[in-house]
């Protein structure tokens, strides 16, 4: 079966070592996030700081990230990406305690969840995978500036295709779809790393988005029956945690992307967005109402 699931499989490797760099991944704690965290730990990266809200979780992903990786250099800080004081609280640490930040990844998400609010109010799926990422960034930007050659990923998904941004109703207030809401925070992402690709023209700090694959996570608990059935169906064909990981890791340590910015990418390669992902109209307006609903001056 293993092999059927890689006919389409693009394979990618690189040697490249992470000495002297220091990483932050949001929700590494399982998942590809956390093969993401001890890929990088294995390159030899000077830190990697895994970012979760559960810190039990944390602790426990930052032994096994350690033992697998052989690299002591592993640690957990704690960050809620749907409470706005917790993002600002993990990014005044980081600004305090770390001299450089050189690779963030955007890994972090919610799928297909019931409706619910962030503490700020906003619904869920936008909130987190949108919005807390976007304020993230916005805080953590300065130093990865003084970090340079430095990368912003931001892991997306193919179900932005289905996606469109509502700017009228971002939060979903007026009408709750849950698989829509999901879509339009993915688009979200893709458009973020776009326009963050503009205004970082000439700073050395470079960015991607990119989709991971189908992968077996723990995302897919709040799928419905039919939903989860299909999946099933279609799992042959999915991909394992390490397999989902391997695009993050291309667009955080391949040299070929080195003077690449704004893409969007999948199983290792440039891949093919939707038009509404091209929309540089409907980027800039998100951006404005991004920063209008977090009360931040980004220009």
């Amino acid at each position: 079966m293993s092999s059927l699931r890689n006919v389409f499989r693009r394979s990618w490797s690189c040697d490249e070592k992470l000495e002297g760099k220091v990483v932050v991944i949001t929700g590494a704690n399982t998942g590809i996030g956390k093969e993401t965290a001890i890929d990088l730990a294995k390159r030899g990266a000077e830190k990697v700081i895994i970012a979760c809200r559960d810190m039990e979780k944390a602790n426990a992903a930052v032994k096994d990230i350690i033992e697998s990786s052989g690299n002591e250099h592993v640690v957990c800080m704690k960050l809620d990406l749907s409470d706005s004081k917790s993002i600002r609280e993990f990014a005044e640490a980081i600004n305090k305690d770390e001299p450089k930040l050189n690779i963030l990844i955007n890994n972090a998400g919610v799928m297909v969840c019931p409706f619910g609010k962030t503490a700020d109010g906003f619904e869920m799926q936008i909130g987190v995978n949108h919005l807390g990422h976007f304020l993230l960034t916005y805080l953590l930007l300065d130093l990865i500036k003084k970090s340079a050659p430095a990368r912003i990923i931001n892991v997306s998904s193919m179900a932005h295709s289905w996606g469109s941004i509502n700017l009228e109703d971002l939060n979903s207030e007026k009408h709750y779809d849950k698989n829509k809401a999901y879509a339009q925070s993915k688009l979200a992402n893709v458009l973020f790393t776009r326009s963050l690709a503009k205004r970082l023209e000439g700073t050395g700090v470079t960015t991607y988005s990119l989709h991971p694959g189908v992968v077996q996570t723990e995302l897919w608990r709040h799928l419905n029956g039919v939903q989860q059935f299909f999946m099933k169906m279609v799992s042959p064909f999915t991909k394992n945690s390490v397999q989902g990981a391997q695009t993050t890791i291309y667009c955080a340590v391949d040299p070929s992307l080195e003077k690449e910015s704004g893409g969007y990418y999948s199983d290792c390669a440039p891949a093919n967005c939707s038009a509404a992902a091209k929309d540089d109209n409907v980027a800039e307006k998100l951006w404005e109402l991004s920063c209008s609903l977090l009360s931040l001056t980004w220009d």
